[in-house]
């Protein structure tokens, strides 16, 4: 295995600031298209969850050069059909917003221009010379994204997979940050006029740490001088660094929530509080406990719970290892509750117990180590695992993970697991009958 990783790509981002703003710049000949990120972070308040996940997409549909969405998107079109598109998502208790660009490498195509340098004209503008009118974001765009907005967050509702996953971490983190979703609340978007919304546009960018990424045909150097023509980022201070605090809270009472609304099958999911997050040294040892839980279609969940039992649709965990968080989803005929929280409960004492078959533990090296090595195979996936490390202020690399995975030995996830506790068990059930 020694061999492998050795043979796995060097990946050393060349990184420098331009001003308050960090850039790093991977020069490389392996893609034969420019991949370009911007990261924007904020901490998840309830007063700026919901206008801040509304600012990308008003600043998707015009910016000053190109204030009309049709011209705004013709451009991209002028940059040989280049990708512009965005998300909006949590790290720890930050909500992240992601510009991403992606536009053909120079040398492969015959242009009067440098895309690279249109490219990262068109982001930086997008970012911070949005269309205005009146002295603030278009009024007309803020309307018709409000709807957009609410149909995505109505969206969650109507999926309930997905609104079960969204409670449980609600219930699990009352009082914490981290129980916004990051595309904010429904109720939240009557009252978000123009001037409020282009204030905390000005406050967001001026305020938020920013982080811009480039991979492809090019250098530090390159990249730096054409982001100070492209970048108008004013005055103002931002925090350079993330202040991740991971979910090491102690569990003194297991909560307990049954919701009832018109369904036909159980939504059962269970939150329990991991004690390692992303920078940690013990990080491994956490993905492999959460592959041989849940993680794969080979863990205890899926081969207990869902095959052996017949008790679950669907059967799987999560981890989320920069709040330190892991998430149990289940799928189950609604009078099967108690005897699947029996089930899945015996899984998480299988674990402490050290109950780890030799065939467990390599499918799920294999599949971790697999994933891992597969990400050096996308620009936008190597930029993510280097951001996570900045997020977290680890130095870590893919060939130093992948070795670190294969030396976990079952004694270091047996002590893990004596460590994870069980938060919440949260059950989305029907509302008939009684308890």
């Amino acid at each position: 295995m020694r061999g492998v990783v050795s043979a796995l790509k060097q990946i050393r981002f060349e990184r420098g600031t331009l001003g308050p703003v960090r850039v790093h710049v991977l020069p490389t000949e392996q893609f034969k298209t420019f991949a370009v990120s911007v990261y924007v972070g904020s901490p998840l308040q309830e007063d700026t969850v919901t206008p801040t996940a509304l600012i990308p997409f008003v600043l998707r549909r015009g910016s000053r050069t190109y204030p009309e969405t049709k011209q705004f998107r013709e451009r991209l079109d002028d940059l040989y059909g280049a990708g512009f598109g965005f998300d909006v998502y949590k790290r720890g208790d930050y909500q992240m917003v992601q510009f991403r660009m992606d536009v053909i490498q120079d040398a492969f195509v015959s242009s009067s221009e440098s895309l690279l340098e249109g490219a990262l004209q068109f982001v930086g503008e997008a970012l911070t010379k949005p269309a205005f009118e009146g002295g603030t974001l278009i009024p007309k765009y803020i309307d018709s994204e409000k709807q957009t907005l609410r149909k995505r967050l109505e969206s969650i509702v109507n999926d309930k997979i997905r609104y079960a996953a969204e409670r449980c971490i609600e219930e699990m983190c009352e009082g914490e940050p981290y129980r916004f979703h990051p595309l904010g609340r429904i109720e939240a978007l009557e009252a978000i006029e123009p001037a409020g919304l282009t204030e905390r546009y000005r406050q967001w960018l001026q305020s938020s740490p920013i982080d811009v990424y480039v991979v492809g045909s090019t250098t530090l150097e390159q990249v730096m001088g054409l982001l100070e023509r492209s970048l108008d980022l004013g005055g103002g201070s931002r925090p350079g660094d993330y202040a991740m605090k991971s979910g090491h809270r102690e569990v003194t009472q297991v909560k307990e929530v049954v919701e009832r609304l018109d369904v036909n099958q159980g939504k059962l999911n269970m939150g329990l509080r991991v004690p390692t997050s992303y920078g940690d040294a013990s990080y491994p040892a956490s993905l492999m406990y959460n592959g041989i839980l849940g993680g794969y279609p080979h863990s205890k969940l899926f081969t207990n719970v869902r095959e052996k039992e017949s008790l679950a649709y669907y059967a799987s965990s999560r981890l989320d290892g920069h709040k330190g968080i892991l998430t149990i989803q289940s799928g189950i005929e609604i009078g099967n509750y108690e005897k699947a929280v029996q089930i899945i409960k015996e899984q998480l004492k299988a674990m402490e117990e050290g109950n780890i078959s030799a065939t467990e533990l390599q499918q799920t090296k294999a599949m971790i180590t697999s994933h891992l090595r597969e990400l050096q195979d996308s620009a936008f996936e190597i930029i993510a695992f280097d951001f996570n490390n900045r997020l977290s202020g680890a130095d870590r690399s893919v060939p130093s993970l992948i070795e670190a995975v294969e030396s976990i030995t079952p004694e270091q996830i047996q002590e893990l697991a004596r460590r994870v506790q069980l938060d919440t068990v949260y059950f989305l059930r029907d509302n008939k009958g009684g308890e």
